[in-house]
């Protein structure tokens, strides 16, 4: 395996998004994650639509490249034995589990911590694990609320809206694969492992930075602005004969270079516009005169001459011209894998370059118990141990 990660292995026992999204950039990173689905039907992600050729999920396989597979019944006392084993030579664990639910199992830190002192157990929930919240289920949409996030997104007078990508998920992920890479540096310095706790809340918080700064210093809660910017001005999505652009003349000079642009000498004389004080005082003024000229050309058309000008500019893009994008493509950011039943699929690449250890996206999702009899052999079971598991109904293995 290729990347920083090489040598690590985990245990991924999460499901859905965001143990998952861990598990995945960690795998990218060269980690060998060994993804532990439950008996009969695995990760629910596996039916969640569009379904794809045979059955097999987009969404399931986009968080699940470069893992391998197997399928464990845990509530079999052969499901169990096995995962024990796993877990004793492992460096990390992933879960995503409601509070109690793997102690009940038998696999909390605690148990297993004996038998590997140097395991790092990461719990990534909804609400982290203490509090008076920490025995609720957590979903996405729940923590933007909570968070603070859908009371300042979308247009003045507008119904709460969440972000249009489930923010608060993928970055518990991320937040998850950066805790555990942390903890694997203290071990490998100390021998010791450690518990990570994060949570989809904390995820969503962590995304109020400039905002939270803002109350703790005005004592006022953030307005909806759209994609406007309480700060600058103008800072914003605006739309034009075709689409919509955004325009980031967040300072004088910028705002000067605009105007230029747009040949606009009456704006640039306005004393309501002097300043950035004034711009964001006569906000919506200022951007219904730049809009009248921006309506006037296309998108491709202004944003070749505001580049040119040395403006930051960009198109507002569907994904289906955002995948094809020659910087995305540039920076490798679309994917490709050979899945052995849905044939040919696209992802997301890493957003990470290493110089001395690149990284790379190796194989597919795996199809529910793919990598069962090759784990287990690794693992020391021999053929009649394996034959009495299935037996059991401790495991499904292709």
């Amino acid at each position: 395996m290729a990347g920083p990660l090489q040598g690590m292995k985990v245990i991924e026992l999460s499901h859905i998004m965001s143990g998952p999204v861990c598990g995945m950039m960690l795998a990218d990173m060269g980690a060998d994650v060994i993804k532990v689905e439950k008996v009969p039907d695995g990760d629910d992600a596996r039916r969640f639509a569009p379904l794809m050729a045979h059955g097999e999920s987009a969404s399931f396989m986009m968080l699940n490249r470069n893992k391998r597979g197997i399928a464990l019944n845990l509530k079999t006392e052969g499901g169990r034995r096995v995962l024990r084993r796993m877990i004793a030579g492992a460096d990390a664990l992933t879960e995503n589990y409601r509070l109690g639910t793997m102690e009940k199992l038998g696999f909390g830190y605690q148990t297993l911590k004996e038998d590997n002192p140097g395991l790092i157990y990461c719990s990534i929930s909804g609400y982290g694990r203490t509090g008076p919240c920490a025995d609720k289920g957590g979903f996405d949409l729940i923590a933007q609320g909570l968070a603070g996030l859908m009371s300042m997104t979308g247009d003045p007078g507008q119904a709460p809206i969440k972000a249009g990508s489930p923010i608060a998920d993928i970055n518990a992920g991320i937040l998850a694969a950066l805790g555990i890479v942390a903890a694997y540096s203290h071990r490998q310095r100390t021998g010791q492992g450690q518990v990570v706790d994060t949570s989809l809340l904390e995820a969503a918080f962590q995304q109020m930075y400039w905002a939270a700064a803002n109350f703790f210093a005005s004592g006022e809660n953030p307005p909806k602005m759209g994609s406007a910017n309480p700060t600058s001005t103008p800072y914003q999505a605006f739309r034009t004969k075709d689409g919509w652009i955004n325009i980031g003349a967040a300072n004088q000079a910028n705002y000067e270079r605009l105007l230029q642009v747009l040949d606009a000498p009456e704006i640039a004389r306005d004393p309501r516009f002097q300043t950035n004080a004034l711009r964001t005082a006569n906000r919506v003024a200022l951007v219904e005169l730049l809009s009248a000229y921006l309506e006037r050309d296309t998108t491709d058309a202004w944003v070749a001459r505001l580049d040119a000008a040395g403006m930051p500019v960009g198109p507002v893009l569907p994904i289906s011209e955002a995948v094809a994008h020659p910087q995305i493509a540039a920076r490798g950011m679309v994917v490709q894998t050979e899945h052995p039943l849905a044939g040919p699929t696209r992802s997301i690449g890493l957003p990470i370059r290493f110089s001395a250890t690149p990284a790379e996206v190796r194989g597919p999702a795996p199809l529910l118990g793919e990598h069962t009899l090759q784990v287990l052999a690794e693992y020391g079971f021999a053929e009649a141990e394996i034959a009495a598991l299935r037996d059991e109904g401790a495991i499904v293995a292709r």
